[in-house]
């Protein structure tokens, strides 16, 4: 009797586990791709602003994104097709302009990513940014080139991901916040910013980032009706993990603020870090844009090339391309030293534009395209509060065009 129930217990576990690592990996994916340079900075320079208020629309960004990422986990999971093919079938040529959107806006991102790179290891060995960027790089290029590529990216965006929290976790510790306060604004803010909200929603969602993981999910083969379940909960622990990261940036920074600390450098989040934790907190500082910058390097390579890429694709091909994607990254950042801030205004604003168009696709997939669904009928109350978010993206596409606007007056 034993010798016949073993055989098949292995055959139950066998690809529960193979899902839980790919959907592990790709929730990671999802929150480390937002998790950049720039999150770390908007974080500081908010918090500095706004204080305790901050709370506030920490909370209705990671509201807003849950109901975005929602609906586009789960279309394109149970559908199994990547964005952009979606976009091609409901509107011919929809999905290859989409594509084209997210690949300059993740080339121009990922110019800035590797910089970050390269300023986190000059503050832990003070070696000079251009190089610690093209190590950096380098060792983008060497987890793609892997045998088992895929396998890799999910390990090291997990363990980065995780080394992130628990550093931030012990400055936010050390630094000793005014936690009540913080948890009164959360639901009663002194002071709404509705223009810093927006900037979050597009800072976490925007772009690249929207599809991140969803991408991932599918090519790890996980996708199906059969998956959903999967599919929700992985969606919305991904949006969590990246809201805990921010919640925690936002306590340690808010101690030193609280405390009395002017802020007043060029680099408010190593500074704040500096004077929570004396010396090991400006190296730990070091620990953490790096390893938010490597990741997002790796996150905007690998959506972006899945974009120009079809399932029939071979792994090796799209590693290969994944690759010089991050080549020609470093190659323009070492030529520049840093992206130019004219084309990271010009990104971000292609980037609000990226979100309500890509978006009205998922959405329409779900109302219209239950074909394109296997037959899987969507559920109304995840539709509504879709759209609802739907055209709170508008209104950050439209922020998006007047932002365009002002650059080329």
């Amino acid at each position: 009797m034993a010798t016949s129930v073993t055989p098949v217990t292995r055959k139950l576990k066998k690809p529960k586990n193979r899902h839980r690592g790919a959907l592990l990996g790709a929730m990671f994916l999802m929150a480390t791709s937002a998790v950049g340079p720039g999150f770390i900075v908007q974080t500081t320079t908010f918090t500095v602003q706004l204080g305790a208020a901050f709370a506030f629309a920490i909370l209705v960004s990671i509201l807003v994104d849950i109901a975005v990422q929602l609906n586009v986990w789960r279309v394109i999971g149970v559908s199994g097709k990547r964005a952009q093919e979606l976009a091609n079938t409901v509107l011919p040529g929809a999905g290859w302009f989409l594509a084209a959107l997210i690949c300059i806006g993740g080339l121009v991102f990922n110019v800035g990513n590797i910089a970050g790179t390269g300023l986190g290891t000059n503050v832990l060995f003070g070696i000079d940014p251009k190089i610690g960027g093209l190590i950096s790089a380098a060792i983008a290029i060497a987890i793609f080139l892997s045998k088992r590529a895929g396998v890799a990216l999910d390990k090291i965006v997990v363990v980065l991901g995780a080394v992130m929290i628990l550093l931030i976790g012990y400055v936010a510790i050390v630094s000793q916040p005014p936690l009540g306060e913080a948890l009164k604004n959360a639901v009663i803010p002194d002071n709404v910013d509705f223009l810093i909200i927006t900037t979050l929603i597009g800072g976490t969602i925007g772009g690249y980032i929207t599809y991140a993981g969803a991408h991932r999910m599918i090519d790890a083969g996980v996708s199906g009706p059969e998956n959903v379940g999967e599919i929700t909960k992985s969606s919305v622990l991904g949006i969590i993990i990246t809201g805990v990261i921010r919640v925690l940036l936002f306590l340690a920074i808010l101690g030193v603020v609280a405390g009395g600390v002017a802020l007043t450098s060029d680099n408010l989040a190593a500074e704040a870090f500096q004077s929570a934790a004396g010396d090991i907190g400006l190296k730990l500082f070091g620990v953490i844009l790096w390893a938010a910058s490597i990741t997002s390097v790796i996150g905007a390579a690998y959506t972006s090339i899945s974009f120009v890429t079809t399932a029939k694709t071979s792994p090796r091909v799209r590693s290969i391309a994944t690759c010089v994607f991050i080549a020609v990254s470093a190659t323009v950042f070492t030529l520049l030293g840093q992206a130019p801030a004219t084309l990271l205004i010009m990104a971000g604003a292609v980037n609000g534009l990226i979100l309500p168009v890509g978006f009205a696709v998922i959405l329409w997939v779900a109302w219209r395209r239950r074909d394109l669904l296997g037959g899987y009928i969507y559920p109304k109350w995840l539709l509504v509060i879709g759209v609802a978010a739907w055209l709170l993206t508008l209104y950050l596409g439209y922020r998006s065009l007047g932002g365009l606007a002002a650059l080329w007056a």
